[in-house]
């Protein structure tokens, strides 16, 4: 046991250090909404620092009184000990055996709330240790809102995704600042048939109060089990905004966002025009809410800064939280929507002039910058550049939990990335994608990250030439995983009638060896689009004519389109001008 235990802590530690993720897309599928009855979240981790690896912490037992690290997930800094569970589940990335799967993303809110010197759990900690320790999203909250009352929250504030095989949940949560210990929060159900997300923006306003039909504070936490139960909060939060002047107004107006984590430009700009793309996808009717989404934030009355928050005082134009969609989602609609550039809008950054002359979609950092004494922005879209990993985990109900979990996970650029079928019962991680195979200042050749991270890299330098060409082999690889699926659930079912460890074998197996196959393709594809692609030309193989030893490929150079070349001439004049003898 002692060994299984230092296992645990090694990896436990691994997991945690330097995994700075501050810039996260989370969407919510209900069962109501998806086109085959599952409960979806999709998560990217988004950090320029985050090396992308598939974290794996086995299911155990412990013995009474086991103790256990806890190390801050963004630094790896050693934060304290608390008391481990009598039992813990499998976990695969964000989602465990049991189907429950959990997100995050980080808005910040009012910073003299941030970070108790004393406190022993950061978010990040939260995710796995409440993946470790729950069978649903109900419990997994209870959970975690536990331990932070218990031993302190050392987080800025986060929006966690909460889901299981039926639900999906948003909890949005908050620390008490220096010397008060704990945190305030909400949690919320998302109403069967709808979608939400949320984007390193609060977004849960006002909530019923506690009636104990639909809605309790966290004195009556025992009830979150109720079946009718959709709205859970912490007994003093709001007792505890006014106590501190955050808030002054009726109790059943107050508004979690508005007072812990007002919207602002940025709020509304870089983060919750990602929830607005995923809205824009699946329902008529956003057009609304676009001028909110690009930053155009309108108030009854403005509020004064070191002043209680008001009612008067909140946003007055921002998107719900939920909304019910036109058309169903599936788990490859979900994919798509992770690569998001903001096409067709206004915004779309592939068509002004920082596109360079190949219509790359994105801007390097930083994401603000200045010109004569000016502020100005990039656009912050759901599908980025920095993505350590990012994922869409599928809750199944009419599968046993040990089949019905799938955590569809892909690293890097999720634009670029391949999403694949990972089952959350399985015992080993592939290879190429597990930690400890190469990290973010250590290349190795046999680490998806970099393999993935080389062919988007090249991309960016001819995008419009060499993206399509990505595109179409991801979505060959992704809609073959779709389509083979449910022939690897029947035959895990099949399996499971001799017993229980031969599927969880078989579902290894199979995850390993999808990974296996993404990894050589996309080893393959770099090659190829290295050689067809270099020094700026195209080059194509052609077949070699009888007689001939070898034949030289077709060879194009494109240039610049007749709209670029023209900017150059307007910005130069005659400088480049070819004169006559």
């Amino acid at each position: 046991m002692q060994r299984i235990l230092r296992l645990f802590l090694l990896v436990l530690v691994l997991s945690f250090v330097n995994h700075y993720t501050q810039a996260c897309t989370n969407y919510l599928i209900t069962k109501g909404a998806s086109v085959d009855g599952s409960v979806m979240i999709s998560y990217a981790a988004d950090s320029h620092i985050l090396y992308g690896e598939l974290y794996h912490w086995p299911a155990a037992k412990w013995p009474a009184g086991t103790m256990m690290d806890v190390y801050e997930w963004d630094t790896g800094k050693y934060l304290g000990q608390i008391e481990q569970a009598a039992e813990t589940y499998n976990v695969v990335g964000n989602m465990n055996e049991h189907q429950v799967s959990i997100g995050e993303t980080t808005y910040g809110g009012l910073s003299q709330l941030h970070h108790q010197p004393s406190a022993i759990v950061d978010y990040g900690s939260l995710i796995y240790l409440g993946l470790q320790r729950s069978k649903t999203a109900r419990e997994a909250i209870k959970i975690m809102t536990g331990l932070v009352e218990r031993y302190g929250y050392y987080s800025e504030g986060e929006s966690f995704s909460i889901a299981d095989k039926n639900e999906a949940w948003i909890l949005e949560m908050i620390g008490k600042g220096e010397g008060r210990k704990g945190a305030v929060w909400v949690a919320m159900k998302i109403p069967d048939g709808y979608v939400a997300g949320h984007a390193n923006q609060a977004r849960i306003t006002t909530f019923p109060l506690e009636n104990k039909k639909n809605s309790i504070s966290s004195e009556n936490m025992d009830m979150i089990f109720n079946e009718g139960i959709e709205v859970v909060y912490a007994k003093d939060v709001i007792s505890f905004a006014k106590e501190n002047g955050l808030y002054k107004g009726p109790d059943k107006k107050f508004s979690f966002s508005d007072v812990y984590a007002p919207v602002d430009f940025g709020g509304a700009r870089f983060c919750e025009i990602r929830v607005w793309s995923m809205f824009d996808q699946v329902a008529d009717g956003m057009d609304k809410y676009w001028d909110y989404a690009k930053g155009n934030i309108t108030h009854k009355k403005k509020h004064i800064k070191g002043s209680p928050m008001t009612p008067d005082n909140y946003a007055s134009n921002r998107m719900p939280l939920w909304i019910k969609p036109d058309k169903k989602v599936s788990v490859h609609d979900m994919m798509m929507f992770m690569r998001n550039h903001l096409e067709g809008t206004e915004l779309d950054m592939s068509k002004d002039v920082g596109a360079g002359p190949f219509g790359v979609p994105y801007r390097w950092r930083p994401l603000t910058w200045e010109v004569d004494g000016v502020q100005y922005c990039n656009e912050r879209t759901t599908a980025t550049q920095q993505t350590g990993f990012s994922l869409i985990a599928q809750s199944r109900s009419w599968l046993p939990d040990g089949i019905g979990g799938i955590i569809w996970w892909g690293v890097d650029d999720a634009s670029g990335t391949v999403y694949m079928p990972m089952y959350t019962s399985i015992t080993e991680i592939p290879y190429n994608f597990a930690v400890g195979n190469g990290a973010m200042m250590e290349f190795s050749e046999t680490s998806g990250f970099w393999i993935f991270n080389m062919v988007e890299n090249f991309a960016y330098t001819k995008y419009n030439a060499i993206h399509p060409e990505i595109a179409k082999v991801q979505e060959e690889l992704e809609k073959s995983f779709i389509k083979f699926t449910p022939a690897i659930d029947a035959g895990a079912l099949a399996l499971l009638e001799t017993d229980r460890d031969v599927p969880i074998e078989y579902l290894t197996d199979y995850s390993n060896s999808v990974a296996e196959k993404t990894f050589a393709r996309w080893k393959k594809l770099y090659q190829d689009l290295f050689v067809k692609y270099m020094d700026g030309n195209v080059k194509t193989a052609v077949p070699v004519p009888e007689g001939y030893k070898y034949i030289a490929p077709k060879l194009e150079q494109p240039g610049y389109s007749a709209e670029k070349y023209r900017m150059i001439i307007e910005e130069t004049g005659d400088k480049f001008k070819v004169k006559g003898n």
